[in-house]
């Protein structure tokens, strides 16, 4: 199991130019796990996408069944005293700091690209490259 965060979903849902790369992150562990903020965060990306016309209704919510049916039992709340003392040590958002509290709870890896997560938690937290060039 891995934590991922809401863009490594997306990009694995939505086709662009991260797709394959995280294709063979799947490939490599296909189970996935993601507080449940993730759900919020997916149906923000989405509007996003409906408000500038790149994408029509339907497809967004055939996106939002289909990650559901990939997260399956794999959501989970994580405790507001960790998120906010990870806050506290570092200069993620509280939101980036529920996979980071996620992934230390569950002892798994956080497959993320966002950068201030990279450089705040190395030690749990690996990019797209990293994590598929480890050895699991």
């Amino acid at each position: 199991m891995i934590v991922v965060d809401v863009n490594i979903l997306a990009y694995l849902l939505i086709q662009g130019i991260h797709t394959s790369s995280v294709e063979r992150v799947y490939a490599k562990d296909a189970e996935w796990a993601a507080p449940f903020l993730w759900r919020s965060e997916l149906r923000n990306i989405l509007a996003g996408y409906i408000r500038v016309n790149k994408m029509p209704l339907e497809m967004a919510i055939t996106i939002v069944k289909e990650a559901e049916v990939l997260m399956g039992a794999h959501e989970y709340s994580v405790s507001t005293k960790q998120i906010l003392n990870l806050v506290a040590s570092s200069t993620c958002s509280a939101y980036d700091c529920e996979y980071v509290g996620l992934a230390q709870e569950s002892g798994t890896p956080l497959v993320t690209m966002d950068r201030e997560i990279l450089k705040n938690f190395p030690e749990i937290a690996t990019s797209i490259e990293g994590f598929l060039s480890e050895n699991l």
